[in-house]
């Protein structure tokens, strides 16, 4: 299906998009990515998703096509610059998939936009400050950029990053995070980081309402498995589905996990 990027203005920052139109008439899908990730790096996943879905896909302020915003944000803000981008694009209500910090994203967005929010998709992703953690030394390597801009470095931490496929085929990396994709800065992925410091949608859970799918690895680093079982828990009308991969499964499984997700979002 063709993909049409488009160049934003989202109250004062350039953000840049990228809308597939489907050939149903259900809502579009929004896709949240991951801390310094571009748009590109879900292209292997929207492959795989049924043609008749609409996929909207953009980058954050600072990363991949998106120029660095002029002041730091929050999460409650830029889900409110999601608002704005969503109706210039022409989509009063939405779905939206959320993997790993783009999840916190996703959660923020259910939460603060109820009434255009339809379902959720959670993936490989928790509930922010708040949360059973990673070990020091995976969280050590998370707070720097370098595994987008050194591909060497990538392939030598995808095991321990990502775990899954990625312990087996560590040189995939390459191509999943280098290869097409768009590069953002390092002041962009700092904001990043400091726009989830502090915040948890732990108190929020009970309060999303939405219909949520939550995708869970039995091996996935980043996120331990029982984030998402805590989350199940908290959430009135959410369901897990463990899938036996890691924390990149969205990409490396999407042959299995794209067919799940079509399905949640196609019930009445």
């Amino acid at each position: 299906m063709p993909v049409e990027l488009r160049q934003l203005t989202v109250l004062g920052h350039q953000v840049r998009a990228a809308v597939r139109s489907g050939t149903g008439d259900r809502p579009p899908l929004l896709l949240c990515n991951g801390i310094g990730a571009s748009l590109d790096l879900l292209q292997p996943f929207v492959d795989e998703l049924d043609p008749a879905i609409t996929v909207v896909r953009f980058d954050v302020p600072g990363v991949g096509g998106s120029p660095n915003p002029r002041l730091p944000y929050n999460f409650a803000l830029l889900a409110h610059g999601v608002g704005v981008m969503m109706t210039q694009l022409g989509f009063s209500t939405y779905d939206v998939l959320g993997i790993s910090w783009g999840g916190g994203l996703a959660q923020q967005l259910a939460f603060q936009q109820p009434c255009r929010v339809r379902r959720v998709v959670l993936v490989s992703t928790a509930t922010g400050s708040l949360m059973v953690p990673a070990s020091p030394r995976v969280l050590r390597k998370m707070v720097t950029p370098r595994r987008y801009r050194d591909a060497d470095y990538a392939i030598d931490v995808a095991a321990e990053l990502y775990g899954g496929r990625m312990r087996e085929r560590p040189d995939d990396v390459r191509r999943l995070m280098h290869d097409g994709s768009r590069v953002g800065s390092r002041r962009g992925y700092l904001l990043q980081l400091l726009a989830g410091a502090g915040w948890s949608s732990l108190p929020a859970l009970p309060f999303i309402r939405q219909e949520t799918l939550i995708l869970a690895g039995d091996d996935d680093p980043i996120i331990p498995l029982v984030n998402a079982k805590i989350m199940s828990r908290l959430m009135p009308r959410a369901r897990l589905h463990v899938y036996g991969d890691g924390h990149l499964g969205l990409i490396t499984s999407a042959d299995e996990l794209a067919p799940l997700i079509a399905d949640f979002l196609d019930v009445k």
